[in-house]
């Protein structure tokens, strides 16, 4: 069984806080007959809707093709923080690359954040993440690469105390943290529709319940009907890797997990500071933010093959309970899983993989930003405007360690020691801090 259908009914949105929130669309057909177009996108995501509108916006003919529904992969379903810069620190891609690569790559990751903000009507967007550190070491190490962020980028992160961070966010589990303004949080699914309909305004074509099986050169192949362009875009990320080789060798999907509680009578973040979101130092990290209507959305946890817990809600109280002891028997309304992915070194994978056919996955955790961009790039390549495209080529994405057989299982081990490590330090690290 594939990632697509290893958990939930085919064709239906996750039960989700957003699905029930938004405003979802009527089904789009499925693709039932061969066509033909400029430019075909695999998958209904940020990537695809993305690179459908640049490309659209420039007079292409474009088609999308979905196995689901628009936004039911990642872009709908994650945990809604909109960061800054990549997995790598800016001084380690500095290092690693070169200056001003990285400052190329800086300016990149500032347009997409500014991108992704542009559809964000009805989205719930509020500004600020918080990067919580578990440690004092954390807090030493965040500071450092704070302050070097003011010098070399004039950026203006906040740095935080342990009392700061219990004021802010109810929570005493943390030493310390920075607060990028610049960052946010918003609904992941409310602006992938966004998306969407401007890709409808512009005059692109969707087909949902139309699961990609083969492409051969330019032509995508579903159950029953076909489409040849001049051009493709492989927009799954974590779903179907496996539509070209060089991806499935490079982007390894992941499960992670994400519950929502009842609106709490008393609600940690009351401060007056906002509510930020958080994305704390644990190598599995835990992520939250808080609606206004005083729900908290919690994500945490992961798992490494394709089927999701049985009992997500039980999975993700655990880590609920480190942070905020005092919920742990709240209820919790809402509780599911999704499928991201993840590269060898943590830095996305974009390259043409064959003759027109272009890949963007391997987000690592920043895909709610990144992702829309990306796409954007690739439909760049597509008209022949390869600069951007080519800077993000060059990123150093290896094949996983043992090829495509052996490379998932591999690194599944390096993240479950990562995970492990996590549980043994774990009483330790969330012990509260004196405020």
């Amino acid at each position: 069984m594939s990632w697509l259908h290893a958990n939930g009914d085919r064709g239906v949105w996750p039960a989700t806080l957003y699905a029930d929130r938004t405003a979802l669309p009527d089904p789009f057909p499925a693709l039932r007959n061969r066509r033909s177009c400029d430019l075909v996108v695999i998958g209904a995501g940020l990537t695809g809707l993305s690179a459908a509108l640049r490309a659209a916006r420039a007079g292409l003919s474009v088609i999308v093709v979905e196995a689901q529904r628009v936004g039911w992969g990642a872009s709908g379903r994650n945990g809604g923080q909109l960061g800054s810069g990549f997995n790598w620190s800016q001084r380690k891609l500095e290092v690693k690359l070169g200056a001003p690569t990285a400052r190329a790559l800086w300016d990149l990751a500032e347009e997409a954040k500014a991108d992704a903000r542009s559809f964000m009507d009805g989205a719930s967007y509020g500004p600020g993440v918080i990067s919580a550190c578990l440690k004092p070491s954390d807090v030493r190490s965040a500071i450092a690469e704070n302050d070097w962020m003011s010098r070399h980028y004039g950026t203006q992160g906040e740095v935080l105390d342990a009392t700061a961070m219990a004021q802010i966010t109810g929570s005493r589990a943390y030493a310390g943290g920075v607060l990028d303004p610049t960052a946010g949080r918003c609904d992941p699914l409310a602006y992938t529709l966004n998306l969407m309909r401007a890709c409808l305004a512009e005059g692109v074509e969707i087909f949902e319940r139309s699961e990609v099986h083969r492409l051969t050169g330019t032509t995508v192949a579903t159950a029953h009907g076909a489409v040849t362009a001049r051009a493709v875009v492989q927009a799954t990320n974590g779903y179907s890797p496996w539509l070209t080789d060089r991806t499935a060798a490079r982007v390894l999907p992941i499960n992670n997990y994400i519950a929502v509680t009842a609106p709490l009578a008393d609600p940690p973040f009351r401060s007056g500071r906002g509510q930020p979101a958080v994305a704390d130092s644990r190598f599995v990290v835990n992520y939250f933010w808080q609606t206004d209507d005083g729900r908290l959305i919690f994500g945490g946890g992961e798992s490494y093959g394709k089927r999701f817990p049985a009992d997500i809600r039980a999975k993700v109280r655990a880590n609920l309970a480190r942070v905020y002891p005092a919920l742990a028997q709240v209820e919790l309304t809402h509780a599911w899983g999704g499928t991201l992915a993840v590269t060898a070194t943590r830095l996305p994978y974009v390259a043409e993989v064959a003759p027109g056919v272009f890949s963007a996955g391997g987000y690592s955790g920043h895909g709610l930003a990144l992702a829309g961009l990306f796409g954007k790039l690739c439909a760049e390549a597509v008209l022949g405007e390869r600069s951007r495209f080519d800077l993000l080529r060059a990123l150093p994405v290896p094949g996983l360690p043992g090829g495509r057989v052996f490379g998932a299982w591999l690194a599944q081990a390096g993240m479950v020691f990562g995970a492990v490590r996590d549980r043994m330090l774990g009483a330790r690290l969330h012990a509260p801090y004196d405020t």
